[in-house]
Formats: structure tokens, sequence, C-alpha cells
């Protein structure tokens, strides 16, 4: 046998190899789409929720038994991995707080059903922190805050921090709200006076409208705009602007604040947002305030 033709018979026994097919990429060829990246992506994400049966031929399906099984028991371990994450991180802000005993037991459980789909490892963060408030202050957070919060998104959340941080809080925190301007009610002495009104632009801080209206949707503030008592000139009002002591002094009669207030229930989960002092807009909320008040500001 000349070399030429030991080379090809070379080249057809190697051919004639049938290469081994891995078990993950035959289910994926077996798929009932196109072979695409994109398909082979929600393939992988339909498998890891176990809900992947249909999408194979029915030659190599799992009986819908033996599926249900399977997904009922990822889901509960998912379940049970998220509220064990949730418990490790509230033991950080436990380390150094003495538990309440008057714990209710009722309370606990409904934290677990609601807590428990929770992934998110920034919001299991936010549920550690209610459910450390709630051992060491029994009654700090209602089951009414806890279904508003289950039903937040990520992207809510971030919104409550930010109107959190354009605030102004009652010295006892019972009262938050979102300032929007000031204005001197008109009288004798100022009835031809221009421009009484001085308004604050939320929405270049990050809180338009729109975010005022899904502030609303998810129960955090009340969208109709509320008015302080009219003041009378030396009289005064405290606050506390993220960390930040403000007395306000009504340099005039007849002036008042205008305002979006927190419900209750906003009042409630803004205690999970850290203090976050907005520098810029502090600086322009008192240059609206200045017009007709005193402004002491310091730590």
């Amino acid at each position: 046998m000349d070399k030429e033709k030991a080379e090809v018979i070379v080249i057809e026994n190697e051919s004639s190899k049938k290469p081994s097919v891995d078990l993950t990429e035959q289910k994926i060829e077996n798929v009932q789409s196109t072979d695409t990246k994109v398909s082979q992506q929600f393939f992988k994400l339909a498998k890891k929720l176990a809900v992947d049966g249909r999408l194979l031929s029915e030659n190599i399906q799992m009986p819908i038994e033996d599926r249900t099984s399977k997904r009922l028991r990822l889901s509960q371990l998912r379940k049970q991995q998220n509220i064990e994450n949730i418990i490790q991180k509230t033991s950080f802000y436990c380390a150094d707080f003495e538990i309440e005993h008057r714990l209710d037991f009722d309370w606990l459980a409904r934290f677990i059903s609601l807590s428990e789909e929770i992934s998110n490892a920034s919001m299991q963060n936010l549920w550690a922190k209610i459910l450390a408030g709630e051992l060491t202050e029994p009654g700090s957070f209602s089951f009414k805050a806890l279904k508003v919060f289950r039903d937040m998104s990520i992207y809510d959340a971030k919104l409550l921090a930010t109107a959190c941080s354009l605030s102004l809080k009652d010295p006892n925190k019972s009262n938050i709200r979102l300032v929007t301007g000031t204005y001197q009610k008109p009288g004798l002495l100022n009835l031809f006076t221009q421009h009484r009104h001085e308004y604050c632009n939320l929405s270049h801080y990050g809180l338009d409208h729109a975010d005022l209206l899904t502030l609303s949707e998810n129960h955090l503030i009340y969208i109709q705009e509320s008015e302080s008592n009219l003041l009378n000139k030396g009289d005064v009002l405290s606050f506390d602007y993220n960390g930040k002591n403000l007395k306000l002094t009504a340099k005039k009669h007849n002036v008042c604040l205008q305002f979006f207030r927190f419900t209750p229930i906003g009042v409630e989960l803004a205690n999970l947002i850290d203090d976050n002092c907005h520098d810029d807009f502090n600086s322009h909320l008192q240059q609206v305030l200045s017009r007709y008040f005193i402004i002491n500001n310091k730590e």
C-alpha cells in the first residue's frame, strides 16, 4: 500500500468515528426551537426553575408527576435559603442589642411567609433590618407595612431612599414631609406683591411627578399636597434633615410650607433607610425657604 492510499484510509477511519455528546447538549438539541444562543439560555433558565419539561422531546421527558415534585422541592429549597440568608443578616444588626421577650410569634410567622420569596441581596438586607427592628422594639412594623414592602421592587426601594434623602422629619420622626414650596397668604399689606410663592424643584434632584405617583401607588406618600398652619412672624418650626437639625423662624406674618406627607406605612419603612444628606438639595431648599424664614442649620 503506497503512502497516498494509507492517508486516505486514515482520514476515512477518523471521519467514521461518532463524537461523544454531553447529556446537557443532547437535551438542548432536542429543544423544540431554533438552536440559537438565546434559546439555549432560555432553556437553561427553564431548567433551573424546573419548568423545562415541554421544551424537551417526549421520549426524554420526565413524567409530569415527577416534574411537579421536582419544581416544588426546588421552590421550597429556594425559600429556605432566602429566609436563612435574611436571618444571617439580621444577626449582625442584633449583635449589640437586647432582644425583647414580647415578640409576637404570629408576626414572626407572617414575616417568614412574606420574606421567603425575596432573593435579591439588597432587599434581603432591608428585610433583615425590619426583623431586627421588631426584635429589639416590638410593634415597629405593622402587617400592612410588611405586605406593602413585599410588593415593592428594588426600583421602588431606591425611589423610597431618594425620597428620604430629600425629606424633613419631625424631631420625634413621627411625620415626614417632602417640601414643595413656601408662600405668604395675600393681605392688605402685600396684596400687590408679586412672586409671593417660592417653589422647591424636587424633579431636579431625582423625584419627578411620575416618581411621586409611584410612591403614592405603593402607599408611601399622600399625593395630595398639604400645607402647614399659617405662621406669624417669630414662629418656629423644627425639623431633622438626615441627621442635621433644621430650625425655621418665620420672618413675616401669614407664611406657610407646602409639602407631600409620608403615609404611616411610608414613615415605618423610611426607618429602614440610612440618613443620606443631599448637600445640593439642602442648599436649594435653604435658598427657597430663606425668602420667608430665618434658617438655623446645624449638626
